[in-house]
């Protein structure tokens, strides 16, 4: 644990990296900077990415002076400075956006979580918390030099089988973890299934508008068969290690719009066997569909929202067609035909830990009585995000508080990251 507050460091033009000799790093929360306190940060986890903010100058603290101070050229020569940002790897939890001045910046940030990071004592730090620990997630699980092989020998097995080669891509283009887990044959096998979407999310992965940033992966082009869903997912669940199949994914639209091929696929499988989890990910827009997947054997799901206030929920999501009292009706409705019960919080400093959106968190749980919530840092443009959500000139109370404020009155509320294995079979 640290004893004082690390050094800012930042970048040159060239993406170099230095520590300032004494301004100390700081954070935002949304628009409003924070002084963290030294125990707020740990150290930079491995498998972290580093990122410079191209014409976005850091905003450092003198502790002596006890003034705020924009960092615009470097201390050791005339050249123009730029903040830097870590991006952790999964089960870890950011409570600080960079200290960073963004009026000047003329682009859309690629899709990724913005942390504050600084530099003490030989290494980088960082104000996070560690919300789950999964080895299966761990970077290091992940080596492609063994994954290639794997990949060459399941698609001889399956040469027609469309869906896994567009797990394929997801693979080795984009370097999905869960696209890999499908040909290392282990945990959690992703199925996309709908090229469809009736939301227009602002931090959708495979998605954006013109005159933004580029999406993360490309959105599948088709919906596959039930033929092809089942012929990778039955053998996964029968014979894969701790085996999870989790329709929606990252790279596609909302599953619900193929609904009626997830239910039928899962009626298929669980004719043939229970074991294993199979989850759904969606944002829950359309219960009836949700209601028809579960009796069709499904035993957990995950319902994706940045707010739990309808008004930024409405500002984030862009629903088509449906709105929050939906999602809300879905989570009630798992609950009540007895599936485990997730919703994927997008957390944001600035916003998800303000008191307006913490009551309308503790509501939500106590309406609809879920079984976890998976804390998810939102992968976005944190200036642009803020200017989008119209959020207000106000810092958060800190995640860990946000956390602490929702524990105190629901102790039996579980926090996670990832979805959960819930069966041995």
């Amino acid at each position: 644990m640290l004893n004082e507050l690390p050094y800012v460091v930042y970048a040159d033009a060239q993406g170099r990296i230095y520590n300032h000799p004494y301004l100390k790093a700081i954070g935002k929360s949304g628009e409003q900077i924070v002084v963290p306190k030294p125990q707020d940060f740990i150290p930079l986890p491995e498998g972290s990415k580093l990122f410079f903010l191209p014409k976005c100058p850091p905003i450092g603290y003198d502790e002596k002076k006890g003034h705020i101070y924009l960092l615009e050229v470097s201390p050791f020569s005339d050249k123009p400075c730029y903040g830097v940002a870590a991006f952790m790897p999964p089960g870890y939890v950011r409570c600080l956006l960079p200290a960073a001045e963004y009026i000047h910046k003329d682009c859309i940030l690629p899709l990724w979580a913005y942390t504050a990071i600084g530099w003490y004592d030989h290494q980088y730090w960082v104000p996070a918390f560690l919300i789950e620990d999964n080895p299966h997630w761990y970077p290091s699980q992940y080596d492609d030099r063994s994954l290639l092989p794997k990949i060459k020998k399941k698609l001889s097995h399956f040469p027609n089988n469309r869906l896994l080669k567009h797990l394929k891509r997801c693979a080795t283009e984009f370097h999905c973890f869960a696209a890999k887990n499908a040909f290392y044959e282990r945990w959690e096998l992703p199925v996309p299934v709908s090229p469809a979407c009736n939301a227009r999310c602002l931090g959708c992965l495979s998605w954006q508008e013109e005159n933004s940033c580029l999406p993360s992966h490309h959105r599948i082009q088709f919906v596959p068969a039930v033929e092809e869903i089942v012929e990778i997912a039955l053998p996964h669940v029968l014979y894969a290690q701790q085996p999870i199949i989790s329709f929606g994914q990252g790279c596609e639209g909302e599953p619900l719009l193929a609904g009626d091929t997830i239910a039928e696929s899962i009626r298929i499988i669980r004719q043939k066997t229970d074991k294993g989890t199979i989850n759904l990910n969606t944002n829950g827009s359309i219960p009836k569909m949700v209601s028809k997947i579960i009796d069709a054997g499904l035993d957990s799901i995950r319902i994706s929202l940045a707010s739990a206030q309808p008004e930024y929920y409405h500002r984030y999501h862009r629903p088509i067609n449906y709105n929050f009292k939906a999602v809300k009706d879905t989570i009630k409705l798992a609950k009540e035909k007895g599936i485990f019960t997730m919703i994927n919080y997008l957390v944001f400093p600035g916003l998800s830990d303000t008191m307006e959106e913490i009551n309308a968190l503790k509501q939500l749980v106590a309406e609809t009585h879920l079984d976890l919530i998976q804390l998810k840092n939102l992968n976005i443009d944190p200036f642009w995000y803020i200017k989008q959500m119209q959020i207000p000139y106000t810092a958060g109370i800190g995640i860990k508080n946000m956390m602490e404020e929702l524990k105190k009155e629901f102790p039996e509320l579980k926090w996670g990251y990832f979805n959960q294995y819930l069966k041995n079979g």
